[in-house]
Order: structure tokens, then sequence, then C-alpha cells
């Protein structure tokens, strides 16, 4: 089933992980008057999302004082998961738009979600985001993908000798 909601501007909004590294499930929470939506998201995604972000902010003008980011706000249950995240800027009214639309998994419309950030929220969630991100494993000096504490199979050296932590 098909939601769509529209949240313009929120009075939260807050990126987090649960789980150890190598396991973690990575969220997206937002508030609107009142209507607390929880996502899933990838990594990778909130990577994209931080280094995107990062960029935006700095065409802008600073952004103002800036707060500790927020906490995920629980109890939540996750509503679906993301499937593609575009960001936009609207300049008239100063604020980042987050456009999440869901994974398609049948022949329905995918569910999307759209939240206006201003400039200092934008700037707290990349923050945060970067925390978490970096937070993880560490990545291998040969191909950057996740090291294990036991090394793991680097395709750069074709089978051979794992690095290692």
């Amino acid at each position: 089933m098909s939601i769509s909601r529209d949240f313009p501007s929120v009075d939260h909004v807050a990126l987090g992980a649960i789980g150890e590294p190598g396991k973690r499930v990575f969220l997206i929470q937002a508030r609107y008057l009142g209507d607390l939506v929880t996502l899933k998201v990838e990594k990778a995604q909130v990577a994209a999302l931080v280094r995107h972000l990062g960029e935006l902010i700095q065409e802008l003008p600073r952004p103002g004082h800036l707060e500790e980011p927020s906490d995920l706000i629980v109890p939540y249950v996750i509503a679906w998961v993301v499937g593609s995240i575009s960001i936009s800027y609207t300049e008239g009214v100063d604020q980042v738009h987050l456009n999440l639309e869901e994974i398609a998994t049948d022949d329905s419309e995918p569910s999307t979600l759209q939240i206006g950030l201003s400039r200092e929220q934008s700037a707290e969630i990349a923050i945060q985001g970067m925390r978490l991100v970096e937070a993880g494993r560490p990545p291998c000096p040969l191909c950057g993908y996740p090291l294990d504490p036991n090394g793991h199979a680097c395709p750069r050296t074709n089978g051979h000798r794992a690095p290692a932590l």
C-alpha cells in the first residue's frame, strides 16, 4: 500500500543506527505535527546523503547556531525501506528538501516522504550521519570495503592474504 507524506518543516529529524558495527540497521526519523515516521536506510545511503548535504551546505549562507543532533525517538516502528533519496533546495523559503522513496516491491506505487529542513537541521543531520558512518568498521586500505576483525575476502588480492584489522 502506497503512503505519501509531506512534512514541510519538521520539528524533529534524526539519523541513527542500532546494533553492532557490521550488523547495524540505519534509520532516518522525522516528525511533523506529532506524526513520527521512521524509515530504514542503508549505510551507503547515509554516507551519500552526508556527502551531498555537506556540499550543498557549503554553497549556502552559513547556518545559524547548531544544536547537538537529535537522537532517535523510541519506541518506533519502521514504516518502510528507503530505495532512493534526492536532495533539493528552495531559495525562496531557505529550505532543504529530502525526498525519500520506498523500494518498489510489487505493482503498487512506492511510498514517499518529503522532509523540509532548515539549513541548521541539514547541518546537524550531516554531522550526525558522518559520526554514524565513521563509527563503523574501518575500510580496507586496498579496496575500501569494511574490514572484519579476521580480515575479509578482498577483491584486490585475488583471493590471497586477506587484510585484517
